[in-house]
């Protein structure tokens, strides 16, 4: 489990905090896992440059023993030679002092803080662990279940007994007891329909149109076959006119 930043960064805070309480500027580190530097701050700058070497060497101290760097410096200031080839070993990361503690989540080691530069003695220590329980008091709220709260019910409706949508049309009240803005809309049930009347169509008589034969065409017919030399009918008119041309 490694460690993030975010989570870097919230216990820089809380260890700034707790150093700007106590008015002791110091050095911080936070490594991950593996010792690697995550955060650094100094808020002594620019004095106390030494300070930043110790405060990376007890963040990498805390994560190699997996316990406090005070812790460390009990059993092991008994070992003749043991601080010195570990320094050697690690390159100067390693120290016997107080001020470093390991950054554990879920019962796993994901990381050490460091801490140099206290102005008093126990001052390094107790700020390391005012970081420490800002991550234990996350860990303890993301443990805690979430209270659900109970569903309420929703509120029975009474079945009423309505007319079918079909049979309902929207009728206005009169706007003399409301503003022009303001006329609400009721319904009420549309009135039964009356039957329409039978109707009984009425027969009527056809009387067949007759047949006329050629001989009994009008006159108008006649005068048009059988005067076609005389289209006028100047003979009919003047019988001795009709003669002189004959003649």
């Amino acid at each position: 489990m490694s460690m993030s930043i975010d989570t870097a960064r919230r216990i820089l805070e809380a260890s700034k905090q707790r150093a700007r309480e106590l008015r002791s500027p110091v050095s911080i580190a936070i490594v991950d896992a593996g010792g690697h530097l995550v955060l650094f701050e100094r808020m002594m700058s620019p004095y106390g440059w030494a300070t930043g070497n110790i405060s990376i060497a007890k963040a990498s101290t805390a994560v190699m023993f997996n316990q406090s760097t005070d812790a460390v410096a009990q059993w092991g200031g008994g070992i003749p030679g043991f601080a010195s080839s570990m320094a050697t070993m690690t390159e100067g990361k390693f120290i016997m002092a107080a001020g470093g503690w390991p950054i554990r989540s879920g019962g796993a080691t994901i990381g050490g803080i460091g801490v140099s530069g206290g102005n008093a003695p126990g001052r390094d220590d107790e700020i390391a662990r005012a970081g420490i329980a800002a991550i234990e008091a996350q860990a303890v709220q993301m443990q805690q279940p979430v209270q659900q709260q109970p569903v309420q019910p929703p509120p029975a409706i009474a079945s009423q007994s309505l007319p079918p949508i079909s049979s309902i049309r929207p009728v206005a009240p009169s706007a003399s007891s409301y503003s022009s803005n303001e006329i609400p809309l009721y319904y009420q049930p549309a009135p039964p329909q009356q039957p329409l009347p039978s109707y009984t169509p009425i027969e009527r008589e056809v009387t067949p149109t007759p047949q006329l034969d050629a001989q009994d065409q009008p006159d108008s017919t006649k005068k048009s076959v059988t005067n076609q030399d005389d289209p006028y009918g100047d003979s009919t008119l003047n019988p001795d006119r009709s003669g002189d041309q004959q003649a």
